[in-house]
């Protein structure tokens, strides 16, 4: 390319050579964020210079405000890469939680961009509910003079997916809102389709500026700003070295649980406790063998994808998702294999049985079931989603293990269609993490999971697994020495071999780093005791911490646990309080409000 291919032989030589070295490092996303970049950057050079700012001007630029609802912090990302590109092409604008959200503000907004994440079946992420049940009550106001655009995050093998992007979207135009651009549901691969969405309304707002803000001196646009990009990230993860990997129950354990610990030493990753870890998983060997051979291809089959070349044996094993079904690939089964019993399961009124079928069959099972040959390798790749890294709740605190990260991981490991099947991630942690070895890894922030003050109270309710992050916390608290009180209610199966940590919390018990302590063991007695009834035994001193400032945790399973530890909650307050259910609730609402009540369940 030369200067002549440019209308008006804009670029100098040299500015073409460096546009065509960017243009080479560019991949889909970043090429589709700076087209945004550029487009308001565009918009700001075409402001006349010598026009001094008009008050008509100045009445005519639209408040910009991007809210976010997250749960494990996808949508708070995009929504800082969304704010970097509004500033970058000159955009005012200012970006916040939804659980930090004022909502008697929403009338006031002129311009809003929503992005927001669903979780389970439906739900709006647990940090987003004091939000969604604000605009979807009776005291949400007109919005007739907004105008919105919503990104909705979700997982299409659940049944509802997006649901809470799509409640949004609908409530907005119930409210009179008006729409900037339709909404866009991304899938776990959600990368492009959100840098797309970025981008053109990045652009689309910048386009209005310029013609609505013609007069503004261009030194008036918001300064251009570039936050910090860590070295190692979701993107490019740090091959961190596993140091140990040993389990942590009892022989003739009915789980199977193990403590692992990776060194992060060179990487100048930080973390918090409530944080998390991020695995770049790849595919058991095994699997990917079975499916090739379901497929009839050879792993040394070789496709294009994105401009390259690649064999289809190294792709299925780290590139894509080749257990869980999604809609996407039953499509292209459907399609063809011209099955019958697949084509009925597209049909709209066969949502429920869909979401059935996909859950009980896995790729392969699909694979067998209705067989084709030939299969093309492009084509069947297209219908796989990207391998999405794992998350896992740190069990360390820098302060106490410096360059190092601890989980604590129980492989998954169930029974389907007469095979034994098997976590991604868990088993590869469980099962091929020799110590020595190296797995890329990254640090996922979880603002809605952290300590308090160190004077300040903290009652930690977790089962299992979930107890990982009070590990975490007590060895910071312990590190710090605060001086709060604490309180643990932890829940497994059997005492004898499922008291995972037994001997720290004794020694922090020993030490007051740790100030109570209540266990329940389900499969000890003859009925099952779980944490939420030890809460419930406990419900005078329970309320009465809450009554002095105390913050409350809840980490573990997000279909038993967590909704069996709310009611439970509810049902202290509203014994111990003397109070209708009704009262309880908003209690326990404003704790949630007030960030005393944080949950990272999964």
């Amino acid at each position: 390319m030369t200067t002549s291919e440019f209308p008006g032989s804009a670029l100098t030589p040299e500015q073409v050579r460096l546009v065509e070295e960017l243009s080479r490092s560019l991949d889909p996303m970043q090429a589709r964020w700076i087209s945004g970049y550029f487009a308001g950057f565009d918009a700001g050079l075409r402001r006349p210079l010598s026009q001094p700012a008009s008050s008509a001007a100045a009445a005519d630029a639209r408040s910009l405000t991007i809210l976010y609802g997250t749960e494990t912090g996808n949508a708070a990302g995009l929504a800082l890469a969304l704010e970097q590109a509004a500033q970058a092409a000159g955009l005012a604008c200012k970006r916040i939680d939804m659980a930090d959200y004022k909502v008697r503000q929403l009338g006031q907004e002129q311009d809003l961009l929503v992005i927001v994440s669903t979780y389970g079946e439906g739900d709006p992420p647990q940090p987003a509910t004091g939000f969604f049940e604000f605009i979807e009550g009776r005291k949400a106001p007109k919005l007739e003079g907004v105008r919105f655009a919503v990104l909705a995050l979700g997982d299409s093998t659940y049944e509802y997916f997006c649901q809470a992007g799509k409640r949004l979207d609908q409530r907005f135009e119930e409210l009179g809102a008006q729409r900037l651009a339709g909404r866009v549901d991304c899938d776990v691969d959600y990368e492009e389709p959100a840098a797309a969405w970025t981008g053109a309304i990045v652009a689309q707002l910048a386009a209005e500026t310029r013609e609505a803000s013609a007069a503004v001196p261009a030194s008036a646009a918001a300064p251009m700003t570039q936050a910090a990009v860590p070295l190692f990230d979701k993107r490019n993860p740090f091959p961190a070295r596993i140091l140990d990997n040993i389990p942590i129950v009892g022989r003739g354990s009915s789980k199977e649980t193990r403590h692992i610990e990776f060194s992060l030493e060179g990487s100048d990753l930080r973390y918090e406790p409530g944080d998390a870890l991020g695995i770049a998983a790849s595919n058991d060997p095994q699997l990917v063998a079975a499916l090739l051979d379901a497929l009839a291809l050879s792993a040394d089959t070789e496709f294009e994808h994105r401009g390259q070349k690649l064999a289809l044996g190294e792709a299925l094993t780290h590139r894509f998702e080749i257990t869980a079904a999604t809609p996407r690939f039953l499509d292209y089964w459907a399609l063809i294999s011209e099955a019958g019993a697949l084509r009925q399961l597209q049909q709209e009124d066969r949502a429920g049985e869909r979401s059935v079928f996909l859950r009980t069959h896995h790729i392969i099972d699909i694979v067998r079931r209705y067989p084709v040959s030939p299969v093309m390798p492009q084509g069947f790749v297209s219908a796989l989603r990207p391998l999405q890294p794992r998350l896992y709740s740190l069990a360390s605190s820098l302060a106490s293990v410096s360059d190092e990260a601890h989980l604590t991981v129980a492989p998954l490991r169930y029974e389907l269609h007469g095979e034994t099947r098997c976590g991604v991630a868990s088993c590869l942690l469980a099962d091929r993490a020799e110590p020595d070895s190296e797995l890329p890894v990254y640090i996922q922030s979880n603002a809605h999971f952290r300590l308090p003050g160190d004077d300040t109270p903290i009652v930690m309710i977790g089962a299992g697994t979930g107890v990982a992050p009070y590990r975490a916390f007590l060895q910071e608290r312990e590190a710090r020495g605060a001086g709060g009180k604490s309180w643990l209610f932890f829940g497994e199966r059997n005492f004898r071999t499922d008291f995972l940590y037994q001997t720290e919390w004794q020694g922090w018990l020993k030490d007051g780093t740790l100030g109570r302590m209540d266990v329940a063991f389900s499969r000890d007695g003859q009925d099952k005791v779980y944490v939420q009834h030890r809460m419930r035994e406990q419900a005078r001193d329970l309320f009465a911490w809450l009554e002095e400032g105390a913050h409350v945790y809840v980490c573990g399973d997000a279909s038993n646990l967590a909704p069996d530890v709310h009611q439970a909650l509810i049902d202290v307050v509203a014994q111990e309080a003397h109070t209708g259910r009704e009262a309880a609730e908003d209690y326990v609402r404003s704790l949630q409000a007030d960030h005393r009540y944080q949950r990272d369940v999964y």
